[in-house]
């Protein structure tokens, strides 16, 4: 049965003392009301990510990952980060390929593609973000646009490695905007992606794939959603932000 997952992304905020503030009441959220099997992720700056391993450690259903990582092992890389750095401190999920990566950082597949190995190699579960542009959708090419993100950043892997990954969909129109794709659009698109697994990997692997959906999701919209036969929770940024919203989400799973 495929995992169930809420994964926050809390981006560029929180000071270390708030972020542990937060992390706090999510955890103590997550071991009250969570009753369900689905995990929750908290992916954080780097500068929480030491002690926010610590507080979650010995709760097996709240886990912690990063935003991003660089793709080589070490050297002169002023102000990146690697895997092992990463692993190090007991981090267990990065994501990799955020739209705002791709946008801001030029980020392209290739790139990505050397990313998400390096993240396996070092034990660590990429979530792997793919999506169209408002103007790639309204064009009719959302679904190029995805295919390609998909394959060519992670169909170069062996069957055993892709079943590793975390697939998340965020309509980039969609992110920090308020607009959200209807259940409709979000589980049409989901079906597609999976559907694309099932053609390079075959059907097993394809079923055991959760694949979340990110774009202002938030406690209303998240149970519509989640009822989509292929969406398998959410990847979410601002409502992450709330401990109240954030926990109410995967509550949803409840």
């Amino acid at each position: 049965m495929r995992k169930k997952i809420v994964a926050g992304n809390w981006k560029m905020n929180k000071n270390y003392t708030d972020g542990l503030s937060l992390f706090s009441e999510v955890l103590n959220m997550v071991k009250d009301e969570v009753r369900g099997q689905q995990q929750v992720i908290v992916c954080a700056p780097f500068i929480h990510l030491h002690s926010l391993t610590a507080l979650a450690k010995g709760h097996a259903q709240l886990s912690v990952g990063a935003q991003n990582m660089h793709q080589e092992a070490s050297g002169a890389y002023t102000g990146e980060i690697s895997g092992e750095m990463l692993a190090s401190v007991g981090v267990q999920h990065v994501i990799l390929g955020h739209s705002e990566r791709r946008q801001y950082f030029g980020e392209t597949d290739a790139l990505l593609a050397k990313k998400v190995d390096a993240a396996l190699g070092n034990g660590l579960a990429p979530i792997f973000c793919i999506g169209e542009t408002l103007t790639e959708r309204e064009g009719g090419s959302h679904f190029d646009v995805v295919k390609k993100q998909l394959a060519d950043g992670t169909f170069h892997l062996s069957a055993d490695d892709f079943k590793k990954l975390v697939i998340a969909y965020e309509p980039v129109w969609a992110i920090g905007t308020g607009l959200t794709a209807t259940d409709e659009q979000a589980q049409e698109i989901h079906a597609f992606i999976r559907k694309q697994i099932a053609e390079k990997y075959g059907e097993a692997v394809a079923d055991e794939t959760s694949i979340l959906y990110g774009g202002s999701c938030n406690p209303k919209n998240a149970g519509g959603l989640f009822a989509q036969a292929d969406i398998d929770g959410g990847l979410i940024g601002g409502a992450s932000l709330k401990s109240r919203d954030f926990v109410d989400i995967a509550k949803t799973y409840n």
